[in-house]
């Protein structure tokens, strides 16, 4: 794994909030760049990237384009990434039957609450997605400091599996 680019995909239902910053987070990390390529979709993908993640993560500096809502289909079909690793990052998602992925990519829940169905004024939907993107980005950065090379497939599914309990 040392030389390789590992390929992560983040799911979600909508592919329009959570799994959308994960990705971002990910292919911007320092630490992350030169070993991992984020992606995300959804099992019932929303058609578009909800505004306020857009927001967010400009705000922060961070990579927006080419982010889009799609199915967790392209990356079942012949040609899509092989992948490494999948993140379930809502509850929904983690409960459906998964495509088949191709290379049996190690599997966790890394369940965070849905800012997109926060009701309320602007700012109230704004600090839950921040808190989202808090939870997300500390996750993602224990994941990217894990010594991949280190672990045994035994002890680097239950380190993603504890990773996943963790909060902010």
């Amino acid at each position: 794994m040392a030389d390789t680019i590992l390929n992560v995909l983040f799911l979600c239902t909508g592919n329009s909030a959570r799994s959308i910053l994960a990705e971002s987070l990910l292919n911007s990390m320092a630490v992350g760049k030169e070993r991992f390529r984020a992606y995300s979709a959804g099992s019932h993908p929303a058609g578009r990237v909800n505004p306020f993640a857009i927001e967010l993560l400009e705000k922060n500096h961070l990579p927006t384009e080419g982010l889009r809502s799609k199915s967790w289909d392209e990356f079942a079909q012949p040609g899509a990434p092989e992948l490494h690793f999948v993140f379930t990052v809502c509850d929904n998602a983690a409960g459906e039957v998964c495509p088949a992925w191709p290379g049996q990519p190690m599997t966790a829940h890394w369940g965070v609450p849905d800012p997109a169905a926060v009701e309320g004024d602007d700012e109230r939907k704004r600090k839950a997605f921040f808190q989202a993107f808090r939870q997300l980005q500390n996750r993602i950065s224990l994941f990217a400091n894990l010594p991949l090379d280190k672990l045994d497939r035994i002890k680097l599914e239950k380190a993603l599996r504890d990773i996943g309990s963790t909060t902010v």
